[in-house]
């Protein structure tokens, strides 16, 4: 059961704590863009030079460029962390669907390989869908991923979406198995309640 706590916590669930981004988290979250096996699915599938995660990743999330207002609130994202340890397993976010849609938030998360394979994507995932849905006009939450991604999929369906599509869009770098798709999961405030 997770715990809602003041908008610096976020979220406390029995294993993790998701807390707003500090500086101090340069290291980390540039080490986790930085691994190949962490960002194959993601973006141009290649790391992410630690220069531009520090000079602009680091930035926006500590800023909180990416928690803009509306019903999602400023949840944004947030770093990830053992609640036991204090250690950096990686991030969560919930912000509005790119597509605009102020009554849709969409799910997302990155985990260093040292988490994989623990339940901390499918812990960290539920607790903000259900976050979410304690938001008043958030009426449905999405999540994508390469049709590929088989374990990205997985941790959409533990933690209670369901799949909606598969689509195509045009990348500018080709990543093996783009040419399956992406795929949408989805949950509605109505679906969730009636668990």
């Amino acid at each position: 059961m997770t715990v809602p706590e003041d908008r610096d916590v976020a979220v406390r669930t029995a294993r993790l704590v998701l807390r707003g981004f500090t500086a101090r988290d340069g290291a980390a979250l540039a080490a986790l863009h930085g691994d190949p096996e962490v960002m194959h699915f993601i973006g141009t599938g290649r790391p992410v030079p630690r220069d531009e995660v520090l000079a602009q990743t680091l930035p926006r999330f500590v800023d909180g460029a990416d928690r803009p207002g509306g019903p999602v609130g400023a949840l944004g994202v947030r770093a990830a962390e053992e609640a036991a340890t204090g250690r950096f397993v990686g991030w969560f976010a919930l912000l509005p669907t790119r597509h605009g849609r102020p009554e849709e938030a969409e799910l997302g998360y990155r985990l260093c390989r040292t988490a994989w394979g623990r339940g901390h994507a499918t812990e960290g995932a539920r607790a903000l869908v259900a976050r979410a849905f304690a938001e008043p006009g958030v009426q449905r939450v999405t999540a994508t991923t390469m049709t590929v991604n088989t374990r990205s999929r997985r941790v959409m369906e533990k933690a209670g979406l369901r799949y909606v599509r598969t689509f195509f869009e045009e990348w500018p770098d080709h990543i093996e198995g783009a040419e399956h798709g992406d795929v949408e999961y989805a949950v509605t405030r109505r679906e969730w309640t009636a668990r």
